[in-house]
């Protein structure tokens, strides 16, 4: 970069910085340790950032005003009304809406991110995801209005933004929504006891099982682990995703041990396998296809795990996209991407066919939407991938 082009990107993050000075509030207590008189440890996320006077941590948006942590507070970057398969959540109120907020800044630098215009924009000059000021009772509102009994923090890196997302979270318990973090899971025990009581739902984004691809994408994969351990210790509901990339991490033995690992903490935790598409800065990998979907699940039924879902290639998958009996196998929920097609467990939540219960957050009676066949594009029933292997 030239000498004028790194004299107005500096200028650029002064000017951005400054905006997002006007929304911030002090850190949580209990996410901080005072290092001396000014500098301050924090424990938003597994960095663990010891940040000095006049300076920000890895995330870019935790800085230290004179001995005071300073954090994000009172906007947002992107806000939007989602399904809930979106996020993805499979097992927690099929069908329904889920407003989704997101802020700025992150704590990794993936190079396929999908959310970099909010979660790069204080490391890229090509990222431009304008706060807007808000506060929790209006977003509440807005889900209450849009019929949204779910509300999430996601766009961006929610950890490092936990003061903001409890904040809102607490006036949604209070109106009975149900809330959700969609996260790296790069957390720490601190902000994982500071989120417990007002978070619900957590979706684990588990990248790798090698802590060489997650030092390339700037972080460390124990942390990861640890932090999918907890949050099931604790009894929130889990789910976790893996995009599969080609040559990074799509390997039998790495598959293998990453099941494996999941299913050691429960067999019963939905594990999501997305396809990875050419996106942001990564553009060198193929496009994952059907077939490596397939035979990732493969290794994952293998490992012991009950609930495995494909994403990213509706109708493409066979069964992939639906919940199934462990027990017996019938078919409780039909899906097309985030449509559902078909809903079938009971009240309780249970096989109407043999009574297993299904783990999950489930409503006494569903209340989403059912799509019809004829209003769904180029949707063509496929033979099940896995049928051979089982």
């Amino acid at each position: 970069m030239a000498e004028p082009q790194i004299l107005e990107e500096k200028q650029r993050l002064k000017s951005l910085r400054d905006m997002l000075h006007q929304f911030s509030a002090p850190a949580a207590e209990a996410l901080i340790e005072r290092a001396g008189e000014t500098d301050i440890r924090c424990f938003a996320c597994g960095h663990r950032c010891l940040i000095k006077p006049g300076h920000d941590g890895v995330c870019r948006v935790r800085f230290n005003d004179n001995g005071t942590l300073l954090v994000p507070y009172g906007y947002v970057g992107c806000l939007a009304c989602d399904p809930i398969e979106k996020k993805p959540f499979f097992h927690c109120l099929p069908g329904s809406d889920a407003l989704t907020f997101g802020v700025l800044g992150c704590d990794y630098h993936c190079g396929y991110c999908q959310n970099w215009v909010t979660s790069q924009m204080l490391r890229d000059p090509d990222a431009v995801a304008p706060p807007r000021k808000t506060t929790p009772r209006e977003l509440v509102d807005l889900a209450v209005q849009h019929g949204a009994p779910v509300i999430a923090s996601s766009y961006n890196e929610p950890l490092i933004t936990s003061e903001w997302a409890v904040a809102i979270f607490k006036e949604a318990k209070a109106a009975g929504l149900v809330t959700g973090y969609v996260s790296n899971g790069n957390g720490t025990p601190q902000v994982l006891e500071y989120l417990r009581p007002w978070v619900d739902l957590y979706k684990v984004d588990l990248k790798s099982f090698d802590d060489r691809h997650y030092r390339q994408l700037g972080g460390r994969l124990q942390p990861i682990l640890d932090t999918i351990r907890t949050l099931y210790e604790m009894g929130l509901w889990v789910e976790i995703v893996t995009l599969l990339i080609p040559g990074f991490n799509d390997s039998e033995d790495e598959l293998r041990r990453l099941t494996e690992f999941v299913a050691s903490v429960s067999p019963d935790i939905p594990w999501h396998v997305s396809a990875f598409h050419k996106d942001y800065k990564m553009t060198d990998p193929e496009n994952t296809q059907p077939r490596d979907l397939a035979q990732a699940a493969v290794i994952g039924r293998a490992a012991g795990l009950r609930f495995i879902y494909a994403g990213n290639l509706p109708g493409q998958v066979g069964d992939l996209e639906n919940t199934q009996c462990p027990h017996c196998h019938a078919l409780l929920i039909e899906r097309f991407g985030y449509h559902i097609l078909d809903y079938r467990l009971t009240s309780q939540g249970a096989c109407p066919q043999c009574g297993t219960v299904i783990p999950g957050r489930w409503a006494e009676k569903f209340e989403g939407q059912i799509a019809h066949l004829p209003y769904l594009p180029r949707l063509r029933r496929r033979a099940n991938p896995l049928s051979a292997g089982r």
